[in-house]
């Protein structure tokens, strides 16, 4: 069964990146469009009324107010698609796809600082000198030119800061909690705090011209319900099955090669020598994180006792 499990998770793990490969290009096909923080919101609504549907449909909207998973749900939704949607629609719109997605290959550096101190998973130094290439070939992607990176940049590096800390919880605090519910928190917990932010500083007003918002609004749709909702539904099943570590390291090096071709095909986008050299040195790097030995776990019997007693039917 945990070999069986195991190869599941392998295969959620590829579905997820080929999923994610279109993201980058598809955020700047509606960020050259319309507001970020409108395409931030849209998306994350269209995604969460698709969410309430499935979750409406299993008998499962009770979670999402329930007292032991509701607030923790929120913190989720809040951290892993609000945050980190409002940074990566605003770098989105103010760099390239390509750039996107390679300052988004930060994350394996987060998911090993973070897993080492909130999980126990101690970095074997092979895992280290991985995350010290992975670093210079980001650094020499988006910085090669000689110029200081923009304000896009540092907003997409920080990013995935955001959906590691929301990962956290899940491991730690929502132990047992099944990845369609935690996927349906992401974005009717998230659509409703960036919806309310958004009407909160006046977005009606700045909203697209008929015709425009016509044309945007399937883009919109297919952004929030096929590459937001099922990536994430895709992403949890494979890191419910696999370490959070190995998961980020498949995922996150395997979505930039895949997308190099998506945003080729969508925006005529074509990497730089810099940008090309620096997808090397990742890629190394990554190659180098995935096949190190698996990293040494503390004890986390408290927490998984304490979850249990939460969920006591999961």
């Amino acid at each position: 069964m945990p070999r069986t499990q195991e190869r599941l998770g392998l295969l959620f793990a590829a579905l997820c990146a080929a999923n994610g490969a279109f993201v980058p290009a598809f955020a700047k096909l509606t960020t050259e469009r319309a507001d970020p923080f409108f395409v931030a919101a849209a998306t994350t609504l269209f995604a969460g009324v698709f969410a309430a549907l499935v979750l409406g449909l299993r008998g499962d909207l009770e979670f999402l107010v329930g007292r032991g998973t509701g607030p923790r749900l929120f913190i989720v939704g809040t951290l892993g698609t609000a945050c980190a949607f409002l940074l990566f629609f605003y770098g989105a719109q103010r760099t390239t796809a390509i750039e996107a997605v390679l300052c988004l290959q930060i994350e394996p550096a987060y998911s090993l600082v973070l897993s080492w101190m909130f999980l126990g998973h101690r970095p074997t130094p092979r895992r280290v000198a991985a995350i010290g290439v992975l670093l210079a070939g980001i650094t020499l992607a988006v910085g090669g030119r000689g110029v200081s990176p923009s304000a896009g940049v540092w907003a997409l590096l920080i990013t995935p800061l955001c959906w590691q800390a929301s990962h956290l919880v899940v491991l730690r605090r929502l132990t047992g909690v099944s990845p369609h519910v935690l996927t349906g928190a992401r974005y009717v917990d998230g659509g409703l705090v960036l919806a309310i932010a958004w009407l909160a500083r006046g977005g009606v007003a700045a909203l697209p011209e008929p015709a425009q918002l016509r044309l945007l609004l399937p883009l919109l749709a297919l952004q929030g319900i096929i590459l937001s909702y099922v990536g994430t539904l895709l992403w949890y099943q494979a890191i419910t099955r696999l370490d959070l570590a190995r998961s980020t390291a498949i995922v996150v090096p395997s979505i930039p090669l895949l997308s190099l071709g998506a945003s080729f095909l969508l925006l005529g986008e074509v990497p730089t020598a810099y940008q090309w050299a620096g997808l090397l040195l990742t890629a190394a790097g990554v190659c180098a994180f995935v096949t190190a030995p698996q990293m040494m776990t503390a004890p986390v019997a408290t927490v998984a006792v304490a979850d249990k007693q939460l969920h006591p039917a999961l």
